[in-house]
């Protein structure tokens, strides 16, 4: 763990380290509140829609990369991840609210939930332009800890997480899990609940059919890549899961007829994202 009470880290060299010109950052300090954000209720699904809608008098020109942190007691703020910012989508503004195009955004993203920094005292201003906050001590860098697989029957991971679980050192053990067996998956369109029932079978294994959907947000799948075609950041949408699981010997045709099997039982080519 790397810390400076002194002060002498500031958020300003870590953005340096990142690539990120203080001039494009907008800094956010997000707190918990019932009729908003809610502790433990901090999905990349719930921050997006969090932080997109802002009251009129926040300015429509904000800088194109928002860095978004949680409060923690006193002034301590820990980095949740970032968004790229294109622009309020006027057609959504309403009397009260200006609605913004933010996009998921891999900036810092090895930093998410280790960094901390100590904000301003001004606490009434939660926003704060990247060459203000640039100033703002490091608190705390915090080893990253190991994440424990949950079981076959509890994986459930949206966009961010499937490619943390692909990429970051701390789901080592989600990658032995994933990459021993194959098996039935689910992606469910949290947008619209439409489903898509896909299989790893032979030698790709969970883990390998999955990288792929990391890598480009659709898999080769007709619909899912129909649906990226329309907007190039609808995968943020889906969310993986797992119906079944099979041993690495297990017969090509007995995965084939479970994957049909979930396919009927949810009727995902009817009203899903099957297309065979």
């Amino acid at each position: 763990m790397t810390s400076s009470s002194s002060g002498d880290l500031v958020l300003g060299h870590i953005l340096a380290a990142c690539g990120l010109d203080p001039a494009d950052v907008l800094v956010l300090r997000h707190t918990y509140q019932e009729d908003g954000l809610r502790r433990g209720e901090t999905t990349s699904e719930k921050m997006h829609a969090y932080a997109r809608g802002q009251l009129l008098r926040f300015n429509a020109s904000q800088p194109p990369v928002w860095l978004n942190f949680l409060a923690e007691p006193g002034r301590r703020s820990r980095f949740w991840g970032a968004f790229e910012n294109h622009g309020e989508i006027e057609s959504e503004r309403t009397d009260v609210l200006r609605f913004f195009d933010l996009r998921p955004s891999d900036f810092m993203s090895l930093l998410a939930n280790r960094l901390t920094i100590e904000w301003s005292k001004d606490a009434i201003n939660w926003a704060k332009k990247g060459t203000v906050a640039s100033a703002f001590p490091i608190v705390e860098i915090a080893d990253p800890e190991a994440v424990a697989f949950p079981g076959y029957d509890n994986v459930l991971l949206d966009l961010p997480g499937l490619r943390a679980m692909v990429e970051d050192p701390r789901y080592a053990a989600w990658r032995t899990a994933l990459g021993s067996v194959q098996g039935i998956y689910l992606i469910t369109d949290t947008s619209t609940g439409k489903q898509y029932v896909g299989k790893a079978d032979g030698g790709e294994r969970i883990l390998g059919r999955w990288s792929t959907y990391g890598r480009d947000g659709h898999g080769g799948n007709v619909a899912l890549r129909d649906l990226k075609n329309a907007d190039a950041e609808h995968s943020r949408h889906f969310q993986w899961s797992l119906l079944r699981v099979f041993g690495p010997s297990t017969p090509t045709a007995e995965v084939d007829a479970a994957e049909a099997h979930f396919k009927r039982a949810l009727l995902s080519r009817e009203f899903g994202l099957n297309r065979n």
